[in-house]
């Protein structure tokens, strides 16, 4: 028989349906999945062998879980997707507010209906994507929104007294019955609202304005919180602690390659728009790299955390970036210079934490520096490490490159130039030629003018050239040229 053809309990029990509690519903469709090797978490990348596993054996434990890491690191997404690991349909007793399930009604009008109309108690169906509730802790959340409380109005028009328990309302714990239920920055929640969670989470009963409800409520918890919380803004009180059964603790992405998948799919709808955009390899590792420069930096908070955040809404802006260039030029197409990367800094200051000697340097002075930061550490992985003074006898490959600008009253790399008038003002500087047929053969020639301006930037960086930022691009000059002129 059809789901949807069964409407009443009669007929559910002839289907051969049986009780389960959520988390039995999990547990036994993730084992389904990993004896067919699917993979349970879609999306999430860089956990397959931290964060995925001990999720997965919470599960199987039948845990309530926190997960806690910083800012960006895809604990509400994980928590989002344990929807799939969700019956598709489950049935409920038509009408309950609490989502009873028919072969073990927990509410008083469940119970009621069933025991007037028996076999012919009517029967909903519940979706899984309607099985998942949320909740952002913040300092105003009281008891009466989570568990609930005496509805006056409620009283008034069922002509019933304050004595009789259908006078209450219930709060979103008591909705959210055989779903999974997600509290976010657990740590905000007050205490005294924390303390409210104790006997749900363990005896299985709710307290609302004196009535003593013993309700079993069947709910998989699922609570995030960051690490700075616990000494910044609050934290979480050790008895509701102690009755959270898996503590899982999730991190940013090791690797460059990790974070760029990452960043690739969550840009994936503004990269189709923007195709006409052609975004060098390098370019893109550059992105991350800049990720990665603010976790280590002084000026910045690490207990804060830097969000994965960073990464997507600068490559956003980088595609922009190249866009607005190429409609100024009246082009339809374009690919991203090293240049466009100034375009990224609103996306940086905004994602990122102050420490004061930060504050003191300013927040777009810091984004620059983290830009710098990860064109020195990405160039080498590509060309020779660039060193401040060369022992006698040994040769620099950088010299003639820097002997160009010597000769040279300057060298600028304007917005206004066009694609080919770009990469024609890099040609001149044939040097730069001789280093990337040395070093970085395999380049294609699209990438090859990117390649170049990156030599300049890193030239800059280990101060061997100077660069200035003119209102209209940059210009490079000998650093000693551009002493003296500064004179």
């Amino acid at each position: 028989m059809k789901i949807k053809n069964i409407k009443t309990l009669g007929q559910l029990k002839e289907a051969g349906f049986e009780y389960k509690t959520v988390k039995e519903e999990l547990r036994r469709n993730l084992l389904q999945k990993l004896m067919k090797k699917e993979t349970t978490f879609k999306g999430i990348h860089g956990y397959e062998y931290t964060v995925i596993p001990e999720l997965e054996r919470a599960i199987l434990s039948k845990h309530n879980i926190n997960l806690l890491g910083l800012r960006g690191q895809a604990k509400t997404r994980l928590a989002r997707q344990m929807v799939t690991l969700l019956d598709e349909y489950v049935p409920v007793v038509e009408g309950s507010e609490i989502n009873d399930d028919p072969f073990m009604p927990i509410s008083r009008y469940a119970r009621e209906i069933i025991e007037s109309r028996g076999e012919d108690t009517p029967i909903s169906w519940l979706h899984r994507e309607d099985r998942f509730a949320e909740k952002l802790a913040t300092p105003d959340v009281t008891v009466a929104d989570l568990i609930g409380d005496v509805d006056p109005i409620k009283a008034a028009n069922l002509k019933l007294t304050y004595a009789d328990d259908r006078v209450i309302h219930f709060g979103m714990i008591p909705r959210a019955n055989r779903c999974i239920f997600v509290i976010n920055e657990l740590p905000d929640l007050q205490a005294r609202i924390q303390v409210a969670l104790f006997n749900i989470l363990q005896e299985g009963d709710i307290q609302i304005r004196g009535f003593k409800l013993r309700l079993p409520l069947d709910i998989q918890f699922v609570f995030t919180a960051n690490p700075e919380d616990y000494t910044n803004r609050g934290s979480i009180v050790t008895p509701l602690k102690d009755r959270i059964g898996s503590q899982i603790l999730t991190h940013y992405p090791e690797d460059i390659e990790t974070a760029r998948t990452i960043t690739q799919q969550e840009t994936a709808e503004a990269a189709s728009e923007k195709n006409n955009i052609y975004v060098p390899e390098l370019a893109k590792d550059i992105l991350e790299q800049i990720s990665f420069e603010a976790r280590e930096s002084e000026f910045i908070d690490a207990k804060s955390g830097v969000s994965a955040r960073l990464s997507i809404t600068a490559f956003q802006n980088l595609l922009s970036t190249a866009e607005r260039r190429a409609l100024q030029h009246g082009t339809d197409k374009t690919t991203v210079r090293l240049s466009d990367f100034m375009g990224i800094i609103p996306a940086v200051t905004g994602k990122v934490e102050l420490v004061y000697e930060g504050e003191q340097e300013g927040a777009s002075q810091v984004a620059q520096q983290l830009i710098l930061d990860a064109i020195a550490s990405q160039f080498l992985h590509y060309f020779p490490k660039i060193e401040k003074l060369q022992k006698e006898g040994e040769e620099d490959p950088y010299q003639d490159t820097i002997a160009w600008f010597f000769e040279q009253s300057g060298f600028e790399l304007l917005d206004s130039l066009s694609d080919e008038d770009y990469q024609l003002q890099l040609d001149r500087i044939e040097p730069l030629d001789e280093l990337i047929n040395t070093y970085t053969p395999d380049i294609s020639d699209v990438d090859k003018p990117f390649f170049k301006e990156f030599i300049l930037w890193a030239l800059v960086e280990f101060k061997k050239l100077s660069k200035y930022n003119l209102s209209e691009g940059i210009r490079f000059k000998d650093v000693y040229g551009g002493y003296i002129s500064g004179l």
